[in-house]
């Protein structure tokens, strides 16, 4: 009885090492995420007014300014760029806006806040891989860049 029940505790633990993704070593932080940044942005800074507060960057990526957000109590990040005045849109953009987000823009998104247009990716922070992050850095920016033209993130649309 003693040995199956060890058996079964073994199997359990196996399978939930296995079964993770990623292990505690290679979950995605504040610290690893400047890093990342640093490689593959032109500039990177804090954002102004919150320079001592962890995980507030600004960066230059695909000749945009990109703003990185992270709570890591919370187990949040978000990839945003601004692209217009809300007052420069009118209900046919809207309307484009809204079908773009369920077919074209994929993981990036175009979301309103305080009267601008944004570009944004949300995701958990620590479940975020190093691939993930760098293509929602990309997505982030060609949405913003093809507003107006394509309204995508990539060049795959999702259902056709």
């Amino acid at each position: 009885m003693n040995k199956t029940l060890s058996l079964l505790a073994g199997i359990l633990l196996i399978a939930t090492h296995f079964g993770n993704s990623q292990s505690a070593f290679d979950k995605m932080s504040n610290e690893k995420m400047e890093k990342i940044l640093h490689r593959v942005a032109v500039e990177v800074d804090r954002v102004p007014g919150a320079e001592d507060v962890p995980g507030r960057w600004k960066i230059v990526y695909m000749s945009r300014e990109l703003f990185v957000i992270t709570d890591e109590a919370a187990n949040r990040m978000r990839v945003m760029t601004p692209i217009l005045e809300e007052e420069n849109l009118d209900m046919e953009d809207l309307k484009l806006l809204l079908e773009a987000n369920f077919d074209r823009a994929l993981d990036a998104k175009y979301s309103l806040y305080q009267g601008v247009l944004w570009s944004t990716y949300t995701h958990p922070l620590q479940e975020l891989t190093v691939e993930q992050f760098k293509d929602a850095l990309k997505q982030v920016a060609t949405l913003a860049d093809r507003y107006g033209d394509t309204y995508s993130s990539t060049d795959l649309v999702f259902g056709n």
